[in-house]
């Protein structure tokens, strides 16, 4: 062997061995932790898939120093009692839909305004940057510490009797929504006929006629078998959904400085898991609703519902809550 191969095979030979040397200084200066990490969700859910994931890639990380009693399908209580629990410390780690978090955190209540983001992305740069920290800022009085901002999909419109184009085209229209004001408020203003009803309810009110439409993302109506009634379904993206990874404050601040960033790193690549899920799950059901019969229109004109509600102005209805905030509005909001 030539002296100049030798030579070479010598240098990477030494600087696989600094990597590994590397490595294993880093995963030794990772002290052993167990914590018990929990979502409500079923097995086959986008937020337990996340959790799995995101042991995973922390057991990767702390070179296994960090490990985790996973637990699902309501195992450890719904979301509301499953963040009660986070909150006093009997979970160390949650990961639930945003929503959940509002009965005492109502900063959340801003992701609930329509049109804030035109892609679930967006909502991924936006809430895991400065202004997620600055929304979640707040946490710390109520127990928790915020990790990372994970997805539940996009809001759509699906219909059993009409073809949704334009904000006109929803007048009148019976639509499902869930038991919130803000997504009452929003199809009110928009002309239709809103009905606040759990989900259980939906299959048997579109199979009524007592609901026309319903208002969730693709891979919602089939993983809740809420389509059979359903004709047509539009890409409006009006309301996105997210799920909220957060930590026990008293646990976070037991941790050594190595655990907690190994934790913020890794919360922040599963979080990106959930929306790199849900976007394949969406093409999925998309293909299925299709094969069932399901017309699609994947380029309606959303501005017609912006312009409907009357554009910014429409946040102003809230101004006097509590939650409002016309700076981290416009944030959001810019492009």
């Amino acid at each position: 062997m030539k002296k100049s191969s030798m030579k070479l095979l010598y240098l990477l030979c030494l600087s696989l061995a600094l990597i590994f040397a590397a490595a294993s200084t880093a995963s030794a200066s990772v002290e052993p932790l167990n914590l018990t990490i929990y979502s409500p969700g079923s097995l086959i859910s986008v937020p337990t898939q996340t959790i799995i994931e995101f042991a995973r890639l922390v057991g990767e990380a702390s070179g296994g120093a960090i490990t985790f009693n996973i637990h699902h399908s309501g195992e450890l209580g719904n979301d509301a009692e499953a963040i009660d629990s986070t909150r006093m410390g009997t979970i160390d780690i949650i990961f639930a839909g945003t929503s959940g978090f509002t009965s005492f955190y109502e900063n959340l209540m801003i992701l609930d305004l329509p049109f804030l983001f035109a892609t679930s992305d967006r909502a991924f740069e936006l809430l895991n940057g400065e202004i997620g920290q600055e929304i979640y800022a707040g946490f710390g009085n109520y127990g928790l510490v915020f990790l990372a901002q994970g997805d539940n999909g996009m809001r759509q419109i699906a219909t059993t009797n009409r073809s949704i184009h334009s904000a006109a085209d929803v007048a009148g229209l019976r639509i499902r929504v869930p038991t919130s004001r803000m997504y009452l408020d929003v199809w009110d203003a928009l002309g239709a006929t809103p009905i606040g009803l759990p989900l259980p309810e939906l299959a048997i009110a579109l199979a009524t006629g007592t609901a026309e439409g319903q208002d969730n993302a693709p891979f919602h109506l089939v993983a809740n078998v809420t389509y059979e009634a359903i004709r047509y379904f539009s890409m409006i993206n009006y309301m996105w959904m997210g799920c909220t990874m957060a930590i026990n404050a008293n646990t976070w601040n037991r941790l050594s400085g190595a655990q907690q960033d190994i934790l913020r790193e890794q919360a922040l690549i599963a979080a990106r898991f959930s929306f790199d899920t849900i976007a394949r799950d969406d093409q999925i059901a998309t293909q299925h609703l299709k094969d069932f019969g399901i017309e699609f229109n994947f380029e309606p004109d959303v501005q017609s519902f912006r312009d409907k509600l009357g554009g910014i102005e429409y946040y102003q209805r809230y101004a006097n809550e509590p939650w409002f905030n016309q700076r981290i509005i416009s944030a959001l909001l810019s492009e």
